[in-house]
């Protein structure tokens, strides 16, 4: 999933989008456990697994499946909550729970289905030792990214976060800094971008395929996919859980066919959570 900082771009579109997609989910009885299953996901690598899942796995499980795209993360989950399309596939716990509370709306995880590990590069040093004291390091600007940034940074021995230190922290949670490390706050799809600029950046997944970064390959340090909170799961509207077009998409999202599909595609920088 892609940063946070969307969540107030399109807003201004949003109720035209909504509009549009009522009519449309309207048409295809999204709603109806008789009608196909519409979900909404981000192009990649949300929609691209999808598919996958509509063209090979979808018709032998009896499950007409239709999968809408969007740009934005503000639109999947509105859409979501008024039923103009059945479920969505592009988002994590730290930023549902973040949206909820900010939106009103009621949307509730079914299954985790990959990571898009957050990882940390180097134009200028081949291991994460190398980073010189006073270092600079781009991290993306937005509330959970950030805090996932520097969770990444902790996680290998660069800084302690002060206890209690959330989905929320910022460099003025840093509790240890030993090699006086400076810290640059960009647009998260402007992280990659900086990696001539500064020593090293905080790339999201998604944004590393986009630059052409492996993250198995290229990563000085990289999360793991294990326990970990940022996972990427399918979200229905609450009360739809058990939507029997819902648990068979389940199912398939996190059959050995998909984890296989998503290892050989995204070769690392999407890693199968189940």
């Amino acid at each position: 999933m892609r940063n946070t900082a969307k969540l107030t771009t399109a807003v201004v579109a949003v109720g035209a989008l909504t509009l549009g997609l009522t009519a449309c989910g309207a048409d295809k009885d999204s709603g109806s456990a008789d009608g196909p299953l519409i979900v909404a996901a981000s192009p990649t690598p949300h929609a691209e697994i999808l598919n996958y899942v509509k063209d090979n796995l979808a018709k032998k499980a009896g499950l007409d499946l239709e999968v809408k795209e969007f740009t934005d993360y503000v639109t999947p989950n509105t859409a979501t909550e008024d039923g103009s399309v059945g479920a969505n596939y592009f988002q994590n716990q730290p930023y549902l729970d973040d949206f909820n509370k900010k939106n009103g709306t009621h949307i509730v995880p079914v299954v985790t289905v990959h990571l898009e590990p957050l990882g940390l590069y180097s134009n200028k040093v081949e291991k994460v030792g190398a980073l010189k004291s006073g270092a600079t390091i781009a991290v993306p600007n937005d509330t959970v990214n950030e805090a996932r940034a520097l969770k990444l940074l902790a996680a290998n021995g660069l800084i302690t976060l002060k206890d209690g230190a959330d989905n929320s922290a910022t460099p003025a949670d840093i509790a240890e800094n030993p090699k006086n490390l400076k810290f640059k706050e960009l647009e998260a799809a402007q992280t990659p971008r900086s990696l001539d600029d500064v020593d090293a950046a905080v790339v999201n997944g998604n944004y590393a395929i986009e630059a052409d970064l492996k993250p198995a390959e290229d990563a000085l340090v990289l999360e793991s996919p294990k326990n970990n909170p940022y996972g990427n799961f399918l979200a229905v509207k609450e009360g739809n859980e058990k939507d029997p077009r819902v648990t068979k998409l389940a199912k398939l999202l996190t059959s050995p066919e998909v984890k296989k599909f998503i290892e050989d595609k995204y070769a690392g920088s999407v890693l199968p959570s189940f």
